[in-house]
């Protein structure tokens, strides 16, 4: 899912002119494409830190964080503001095959262990609500899809 999923995006995305993959509107509000790219990364990276976290038998550090969703995306796109738009679509695609090798490195008993010693919780629920949106675990980038394809069909360069 996540690989098609993401496939979609791209496709989307990459019929922007690089104009308009550093402009703001989507979604009627102050992103840019590159600002959604940068997003989807670091929901990516939250993953995979959290994978990081379990095997060393620690909490996953999204777990700890306090700030709600709209204030943590809020400060993780400020955070990348600065970075160019190559910078952004090769670190995006870099942590998305990062974590798709992750995922596939862990085995069937793997998804389905606690997630923490004494917890109900699984490594499965975790990474799933981590990367998951409406649709469900693992489905974030559909929650960004109607918004990205009026974006396209506004911008799109031909």
């Amino acid at each position: 899912m996540l690989r098609e999923d993401r496939a979609r995006t791209s496709a989307s995305i990459e019929r922007l002119s690089a104009a308009a993959f550093e402009t703001t509107g989507l979604g009627g509000g102050a992103w840019s494409p590159k600002d959604l790219v940068g997003h989807l990364e670091t929901w990516e990276r939250f993953a995979i830190e959290a994978i990081e976290a379990i095997e060393r038998g620690e909490p996953a550090p999204i777990a700890q964080e306090s700030l709600e969703t709209d204030e943590l995306n809020r400060r993780e796109v400020e955070r990348q503001a600065a970075r160019t738009a190559a910078e952004i679509r090769s670190s995006a695609s870099a942590t998305h095959d990062r974590v798709l090798q992750t995922f596939a490195a862990l085995d069937d008993e793997r998804w389905v262990a606690p997630e923490a010693p004494g917890t109900d919780r699984t490594v499965a629920d975790r990474l799933g609500s981590i990367l998951g949106g409406s649709l469900g675990s693992f489905r974030h980038d559909p929650d960004h899809w109607d918004d990205i394809e009026a974006f396209v069909a506004e911008h799109a360069s031909g």
